[in-house]
């Protein structure tokens, strides 16, 4: 019971926002009309009944007038049923997909924001593959959740209908048992409530185990697919080191736990779908059987009202058994519901990270350089990592930072761009200030190469004519004409080519702090010093910190500081320093 309250709660929390969003009208509109079309399909259902009692006497007694009468009532009652179908899966279709929308609005601007979607690799959260948390889940659960909930409440409303019906007519005929009519107010009713709970703790003890099974099935699904997209990203690298065989194996495995969990299921849906058949099958001649001697035997009641009894019978029976008719639907309902609320935790851990007091924080610098004034910056496990205390890159200064393998350089530079919470101490940066990061491996989004090169601006922001003139400056004129080619421009050019189109991107933008981690490592030395030449004459104004191993970057930069070991963790000092102690 726990267990219902927690999950209904959830999923109050998860679908309620979007009943009081900017969309809210549309969306109470849309739900309003849908929830009245499945009343009106339920009074479709009671006019049915009373017309199947009226339809079959008229049969019985060869009564052609009324025949004839009826079926021209039950040609209305048809059309009107169809054109209500007909709505209710078009106003139903409606509803999905802006509610589907407002929630994927909604997750991409609380996954994508603030490196939040950094922060949640960071800390390791339980929210895998987000991409399919977005799309899979979120379109399941809104039609789950509309399908389930219209459902429930055409079974409570048919339940309230039909057992008014049902009673009444237990009222017209006795229960006849070994020959003996016994007296029992609505005792068709009180059948179908037994038959019913006695069908639903079948099931729930036959397929409790289906909610675990579904949510791993997903989770592997989403891992299996995620980690064959990693290989058609990275098919140079493995066909380079002849790696298939190592990576057809890991996909096999992974795909071995979607096949075994498959498996769990099937063998939990053949013993559920089982139960459930039988269940289904044995409610159609139940009612017959307790009617039955009333019609054959005393005689005391029609092929109309027999008919009829069968059928309201059914539709009780149905009401009362919701639980076990979706019971499938209801058990990857549970899992999805769990999913999204699992995203929805990391998403609130990932900002509360961000917003702890004792984390890194960023504040506003008192002059124009970015100074660390007393910054531990740790590893997400708590180990100190760098230590800085009353540092600063001054502004127009050029400088390059150096260090062992593992110190935590790019950690550092991390921490100084506000991504990296882990630690103490606050980075403080000129208001209004701009920087840009540029890393060894630059990311290009897939579109055009203008797209590419002017990432994260507009392509209006910047004239084709200015960057075909950068792309020259940077030594690639041949990338000049294809502006407007559409390629995954990652796979299509070399390590070497990226860094360049980075240092593009840079001399476009003229950030006033521009952080060059390895940025240029893939490029020979002549190239490089080309490079660097180019953004002291372009950006002259621009405080420039760069991260390297080569020996002959520090002729491009006026100040040198290294990372030291100091006890658990390493100290950022100016060279001189290093050289004085």
């Amino acid at each position: 019971m726990n267990n219902i309250r927690s999950t209904l709660a959830t999923v109050w929390r998860i679908a309620s926002p979007f009943f009081k969003s900017e969309d809210k009208w549309a969306g109470r509109v849309l739900l309003g009309a849908v929830v009245a079309i499945e009343l009106s399909s339920v009074l479709m259902d009671v006019l049915i009944n009373q017309w199947r009692n009226r339809f079959y006497t008229a049969l019985q007694n060869k009564d052609w007038d009324t025949f004839k009468r009826e079926m021209l009532v039950f040609c209305a009652i048809a059309a009107v049923s169809v054109a209500l179908g007909v709505y209710q899966l078009y106003l139903n279709q409606w509803l999905q997909i802006r509610w589907r929308k407002w929630m994927t609005s909604k997750y991409l601007r609380d996954w994508v924001h603030d490196a939040n979607h950094y922060r949640m690799q960071l800390a390791n959260d339980a929210a895998d593959n987000p991409d399919q948390r977005i799309t899979d889940d979120v379109k399941l659960f809104v039609a789950q959740t509309l399908a389930l909930g219209l459902g429930l409440l055409n079974a409570v409303v048919s339940l309230a209908s039909f057992v008014i019906i049902l009673w009444g007519l237990s009222e017209l005929l006795p229960l006849t048992l070994f020959g003996i009519d016994l007296s029992i107010p609505g005792y068709l009713v009180w059948a179908a409530l037994v038959y019913a709970i006695f069908g639903t703790m079948l099931t729930q003890w036959i397929g409790s185990p289906l909610v675990g099974l579904d949510f791993n099935q997903q989770r592997l699904e989403a891992d299996f697919r995620f980690n064959l997209v990693r290989v058609r990203e990275n098919s140079e690298q493995i066909a380079l080191l002849k790696g298939e065989g190592a990576e057809r194996g890991r996909l096999l495995d992974r795909f071995g736990r979607v096949v075994a969990n498959w498996y769990g299921i099937m063998s939990r849906t053949k013993r559920i779908t089982a139960f459930t058949q039988s269940y289904a099958q044995a409610s159609v001649v139940f009612p017959f059987a307790l009617a039955g001697p009333a019609y054959f035997v005393s005689k005391t009641v029609q092929l109309g009202s027999l008919i009829q009894i069968a059928e309201a019978f059914g539709k009780v029976q149905d009401s009362l058994s919701f639980f076990v008719s979706a019971y499938r639907t209801l058990a990857e309902w549970r899992a999805t519901v769990a999913r999204l609320d699992g995203f929805e935790n990391a998403i609130a851990a990932a900002e509360k990270l961000a917003d702890d007091p004792a984390a890194i924080h960023e504040k506003p610098a008192a002059g124009g350089e970015i100074a660390l004034p007393q910054l531990l910056v740790k590893l997400p496990n708590g180990t100190p990592l760098v230590a800085a205390e009353h540092f600063s890159f001054r502004p127009g200064e050029r400088t390059l930072v150096t260090g062992p393998s593992g110190a935590g350089k790019s950690t550092l530079f991390r921490a100084v761009a506000g991504i990296w919470p882990f630690g103490s101490g606050a980075v403080e940066i000129p208001a209004n200030a701009s920087l840009m990061m540029l890393p060894q491996r630059p990311y290009l989004p897939i579109g055009s190469l203008h797209d590419a090169v002017v990432y994260p601006g507009e392509a209006t922001q910047f004239e084709a004519g200015r960057v075909r003139d950068v792309l020259t400056a940077v030594g690639l004129p041949q990338l000049a004409a294809r502006l407007e080619e559409e390629a995954h421009w990652n796979r299509m050019l070399s390590l070497g080519e990226q860094q360049r189109l980075g240092i593009a991107r840079a001399l476009l933008h003229a950030p006033q702090f521009l952080f060059l981690d390895e940025a240029t490592a893939s490029l020979d030395e002549p190239s490089e010093a080309a490079l660097y030449r180019l953004i002291t004459e372009k950006l002259p104004d621009t405080t420039v910190v760069s991260i390297g191993h080569r020996s002959t970057l520090g002729a491009f930069h006026e100040r040198n500081v290294t990372l030291v070991r100091d006890g658990d963790r390493f100290s950022l000092r100016d060279t001189v320093k290093v050289a004085a102690s």
